[in-house]
């Protein structure tokens, strides 16, 4: 008999721990090889951690909702073979983006904790998704929730202090802790304040938010608090280009087996901008400006429960038209069916969201933290338009789109941001109607 161990898998380079969602497996229980033990969450997505061998359920170290580093062995199983030495093994994980899954949290000790100083109070802070499903369950805005000192690594808030916090809330006992904050800090928490609680009246019906809602929620807010937003709006006659997809999207989807949506025309222009325009390719570091040499886009798309995910093209800028068609259509169906891996959804440059796919004109997107901007399409409508010809004006009918680039304006004045916006739309307007496949 022996003893392997079972270990927190590594879910991308930015990751450093997980929350345990469910176990599926108790001590005692047979376990079959790559059968799913349990399920954990990230800030990105859910997973399903498999069993890396075949066997019995010995020891389970960790509880549903405790946050384990990676790396940190979480269960141990017994199998028939070999001696009694344990090994430990990297399991193999699949991410699940939208499944919701209840947070029961366990009862706080009722002892005061002495206030401890925050670590970096002048910097944005990390909160696992464990300690911002309890934080939104009981209604600790972000405001107060950044007050919290954490005793974590580098300062983080923890379970522990999370739920110590609000029983000293709910028994009055609480000190709130005295923090520096820069003027602009100062700013953004005085922008982050509780509302004042409404009481609902009529006929009203009160939804939950599922808990990838509450992670977009708070995302998007840090995003909005993070960077002050500049959007920048471009129209484009994209006639040629719809007339060349129409011609040639059947021929595309027999010869390669898969469709020629609009989706990787679009990114073609827009690596070809960035190249022109690197520093939409980059994001904030402190006062440091990161310019990044890989051209990853990321492409926001729906999913069936109505949540949104960004899947990433890595190294976009070396595929060709098939190899862009093939990633978005592969990535789009994994995100629909749950099958994203966490590594998927990470690494982006720069953001694509087609809003034309609802029928909106054109939209004003958040941009996708941390990067520097995020460029919506709108839909494509025809309508008559002046175009100059040899014999004069004339009115034509084109097919038109809106583009709306919103930029991180720390980094991007409106010079470039007008700029690039205005590049994707030439790059659109002057397609080749001749391309070859």
């Amino acid at each position: 008999m022996s003893l392997v161990d079972l270990v927190m898998p590594k879910m991308g380079e930015s990751i450093m721990e997980a929350t345990i969602l469910k176990w599926h497996k108790q001590p005692g229980d047979a376990v079959k090889q790559d059968e799913t033990v349990l399920e954990i969450a990230t800030d990105k997505v859910d997973s399903e951690v498999p069993s890396i061998t075949e066997g019995v359920m010995e020891e389970i170290l960790y509880q549903v909702n405790d946050v384990v580093p990676i790396g940190s062995v979480i269960a141990r199983i017994r199998t028939s073979n070999g001696t009694a030495t344990a090994t430990s093994t990297q399991p193999t994980v699949t991410a699940t983006p939208v499944q919701a899954i209840p947070t029961t949290h366990q009862p706080a000790a009722q002892v005061h904790r002495p206030v401890a100083a925050a670590a970096n109070p002048g910097g944005p802070r990390f909160y696992s998704p464990l300690v911002l499903n309890i934080a939104a369950n009981e209604g600790v805005p972000l405001s107060e929730l950044e007050s919290i000192p954490g005793t974590g690594n580098e300062g983080r808030v923890t379970k522990k202090d999370i739920l110590q916090y609000i029983a000293d809330r709910k028994s009055g006992s609480y000190v709130t802790p005295v923090r520096t904050e820069t003027p602009a800090r100062q700013t953004s928490e005085s922008i982050a304040t509780q509302p004042p609680m409404v009481i609902q009246s009529g006929n009203v019906e009160i939804i939950e938010m599922d808990r990838m809602r509450r992670l977009i929620a708070d995302h998007m807010v840090r995003s909005v608090h993070t960077s002050p937003h500049v959007t920048s709006i471009s129209e484009a006659d994209v006639t040629h280009l719809v007339h060349w997809r129409e011609k040639m999207k059947n021929e595309f989807e027999k010869r390669e087996n898969t469709k020629l949506t609009f989706t990787p025309l679009f990114m073609e222009a827009v690596i070809r901008c960035i190249k022109k325009y690197p520093l939409i390719n980059s994001s904030v570091d402190g006062d440091k400006i990161i310019v990044k040499k890989d051209i990853n886009i990321g492409m926001a798309t729906a999913l069936p429960s109505g949540n949104l995910i960004v899947p990433v093209i890595r190294n976009a800028d070396q595929l060709n038209l098939t190899g862009l068609a093939r990633q978005v259509n592969t990535l789009a169906d994994n995100a629909r069916q749950n099958k994203l891996r966490p590594e998927d959804t990470q690494g982006g440059t720069f953001t694509l969201t087609n809003v034309g796919n609802f029928g909106s004109l054109m939209g004003t997107p958040i941009i996708n933290q941390p990067q520097a901007a995020i460029l919506a399409v709108g839909a494509i409508k025809k309508r008559p338009m002046v175009l100059e010809t040899a014999e004069g004006d004339a009115i034509v009918i084109r097919h038109m789109m809106y583009l709306s680039l919103s930029y991180d304006h720390r980094i991007i004045d409106g010079s470039l941001g007008a700029t690039f916006c205005s590049a994707v739309a030439r790059e659109l307007e002057n397609f080749a109607p001749d391309r070859e496949l």
